[in-house]
């Protein structure tokens, strides 16, 4: 199911959260709604699997004890693939359990019952750590880039018009980092599909059409964010 929204914008963060428990479900997706993340939600590991088919998701909410597939053995799957942030959840408190789920790979872990701000603030730190930062070479990438109104700093994955703030998800400043490294040149479309949950070629369209709704004045006649017939995509640079 989809969390109802409310006025919550196409570029927040989304989160998938699974869970057995129907109301858990429910109150979190409502909860994480409420305070401006998108949430889709799923009862086990098999339909969290098919939900990563259609979305890209920034984050997983991961509840242990599931029948079938358990939230370990998915998370272990998903680090085989992805470096997605997850934060576990468990009704136990067993230390065990806890460094188990931090052996697989997982970026957090919170016991059940827990308080919704505790779980709000964990989730806004995992997803703040995976930010990507910009590792090539100052002789082979510059700082930043600009194209039209627009800067993006590799280093603070941070895309500014002139001096406002631009928001983005990290799906985006992915795209941006790849598009900006090639310096106006052409990428193939499986270069931008990514490495986040149900990241594929597939969904490389989504995500160009909603970055192009964040920079260009008309989306369908783009002029930064140009497609290259039979390859790809290219952003067309300042010189």
């Amino acid at each position: 199911m989809e969390a109802p929204r409310v006025d919550i914008p196409d570029h927040a963060p989304h989160i998938l959260v699974v869970d057995d428990d129907r109301r858990l479900r429910d109150l979190l997706a409502r909860f994480l709604g409420e305070n401006g993340y998108r949430v889709t939600a799923a009862a086990n590991a098999a339909e969290a699997r098919a939900k990563a088919e259609n979305f890209v998701f920034d984050a997983l909410v991961l509840d242990v004890m599931m029948p079938g597939e358990s939230g370990f053995d998915y998370a272990r799957s998903l680090r085989s693939q992805s470096p997605i942030p997850i934060l576990m959840l468990t009704a136990r408190a067993d230390t065990d359990d806890r460094v188990k789920g931090l052996e697989i790979g997982v970026d957090d872990y919170l016991p059940k019952p827990f308080e919704p701000r505790e779980l709000l603030l964990r989730l806004g730190n995992i997803l703040k750590r995976a930010v990507p930062v910009a590792v090539a070479a100052e002789s082979e990438t510059p700082d930043q880039i600009r194209f039209g109104p627009f800067t993006y700093r590799f280093d603070r994955g941070e895309l500014r018009r002139d001096d406002e703030l631009v928001r983005i998800t990290e799906r985006e400043r992915e795209i941006l980092n790849i598009l900006g490294e090639r310096a106006g040149g052409n990428v193939a479309r499986e270069e931008l599909a990514g490495n986040g949950l149900g990241a594929n070629e597939r969904t490389v369209d989504v995500q160009i059409n909603r970055l192009r709704r964040k920079i260009e004045e008309d989306p369908a006649n783009p002029i930064f964010l140009q497609t290259v017939r039979g390859i790809g995509y290219r952003l067309v640079l300042d010189r």
